[in-house]
């Protein structure tokens, strides 16, 4: 607690470790298990997957750098929401957290909880699908756990996500290794010939990448908790410099090991690449993949749970979001009442179901926001030169980003548009109709510091401030 002003702040138990581990356990989660097959079906060749693959790698790495530069001179917890905020103002940023806490966060953590019970109910059915309802079930006792563990102690989740990182990079490792030893016994045929059948269409280019993008997503995750990572100005580019080029390099082994197991033609007809994978290359040991993936996605589900809930925690505390959702556990000092709100909605998520959609588009949804983010960057650099900037990068890097996010926000529109887009926009947009009334005129704010007194002696929370020491 800050003697001065009698409040909270978040302490700081991320180190380097942690760092690493948060953003390689939240990349890798169910997508590398998963989307291998589709980025070889929309790009047609072994050797373009490979390049796609490379490319989303070499991608993240360049909006990494801009990032870093950000963290190291914004030092305040909320990734983009507080890079749009603190550069182009109040309304830009309430839409980014009015999407991102209210749809995009807690469907992610949704999708990725309805992932790992199916394959935690899968084994109990084995002569059909798992019923709806106990997978639902399992989604949402998954969610309740994570929540309860980030709930109870920062360093608890941290090393919970430490100890889940290693086990998947272990599952990995096993993969890559195995796919090495195909090698050296001649399984070379999928990589003769390695860019015959290569579809070289705007389409088909731009669903293969988002399929990669969508496995490496988590790439920013570490910004999201700028306050409570030690030395931030050290630890951020040293993480997000390590992280990146493992898991890009993880991510083409792995692919090479399944172009080994597989033909393309089996590998685009499998269904679950990896499970495919271990049958043909593990037999009796095949179980150690389901086991695998399992790992990989509770790791990241603890993850996203773990930025995700301090995105809504920051955007409450610039006044964005309800009081109590930026106030912290007097004890275990934790955005509690945040994670609670990410928890709630994600359930509500997983019992209707019908979120598909929505997670369908969330790359699209978040470009949108990234290029605001490197616009951020741009404008930081020509308008505010004179900041402490202890790592730079080049303009050039975050132009780059800037007009391939856009790309990436417009090709959809014009190769492929569809009525989803459309209602995307419009969600986003109806934002306004929350933050005129409530936010910027404050028409409730009575009747709600009521409910914030009420939920503050129920939770025991009080409010923080930024930790920006």
């Amino acid at each position: 607690m800050d003697a001065t002003t009698g409040k909270l702040n978040l302490k700081r138990e991320v180190g380097l470790i942690s760092a690493v581990c948060l953003i390689v356990g939240t990349m890798i989660g169910s997508g590398i298990f998963m989307s291998p097959e589709w980025v070889l079906r929309h790009i047609g060749s072994p050797g373009a997957s490979l390049l796609i693959w490379a490319a989303c790698g070499l991608l993240c790495t360049l909006a990494a750098f801009s990032y870093v530069e950000l963290g190291t001179v914004i030092k305040e917890s909320g990734g983009e929401y507080i890079y749009i905020l603190r550069n182009f103002g109040p309304v830009p940023a309430f839409l980014f957290s009015w999407t991102s806490v209210c749809v995009a966060r807690p469907a992610g953590i949704a999708a990725i909880s309805l992932s790992l019970a199916q394959y935690i109910a899968a084994p109990f059915y084995k002569e059909c699908p798992p019923p709806s309802a106990v997978v639902k079930c399992t989604a949402a006792a998954s969610i309740l756990i994570t929540a309860i563990i980030n709930g109870l102690n920062v360093k608890l989740a941290t090393r919970i996500q430490n100890i889940f990182t290693f086990a998947k990079l272990l599952s990995l490792l096993v993969i890559v290794i195995s796919g090495i030893v195909l090698i050296f016994k001649g399984h070379t045929r999928s990589f003769q010939n390695a860019f015959q059948g290569t579809i070289g269409g705007i389409g088909s280019v731009g669903i293969a990448f988002q399929q990669g993008l969508w496995s490496y997503d988590g790439w920013n995750n570490l910004n999201y908790v700028t306050e409570e990572i030690k030395r931030p100005e050290v630890n951020l580019p040293r993480a997000l410099l390590i992280s990146l080029p493992l898991v890009t390099l993880l991510y083409l082994l792995v692919n090479v090991s399944y172009l080994a197991a597989m033909s393309p033609a089996e590998m685009m007809t499998s269904g679950a690449v990896a499970v495919t994978w271990g049958d043909k290359v593990l037999g009796s040991w095949a179980w150690l993949i389901p086991l695998s993936v399992v790992l990989s996605t509770f790791g990241s589900a603890n993850g996203s749970f773990f930025t995700g809930g301090r995105s809504c925690y920051v955007a409450a505390r610039e006044g964005h979001m309800p009081d109590i959702l930026s106030m912290a556990h007097v004890h275990h000092l934790t955005p509690l009442p945040a994670l609670m709100f990410t928890a709630f909605i994600a359930l509500v998520m997983i019992i209707s179901g019908d979120f598909g959609s929505i997670i369908n588009y969330f790359s699209f949804t978040a470009w949108i926001f990234y290029s605001l983010t490197f616009a951020a960057l741009v404008y930081m650099k020509i308008k505010k030169p004179h900041l402490h900037r202890p790592f730079k990068v080049p303009i050039p890097i975050p132009v780059f980003m800037l007009i391939i996010s856009v790309i990436l926000v417009v090709a959809p529109l014009i190769d492929t548009p569809q009525i989803e887009y459309l209602f995307v926009l419009l969600f986003i947009l109806g934002g306004l109709l929350i933050y005129f009334p409530l936010i910027h005129f404050k028409l409730c704010k009575g009747s709600m510091s009521q409910i914030t007194v009420l939920l503050q002696l129920l939770l025991d929370v009080a409010p923080t401030q930024a930790n920006l020491d």
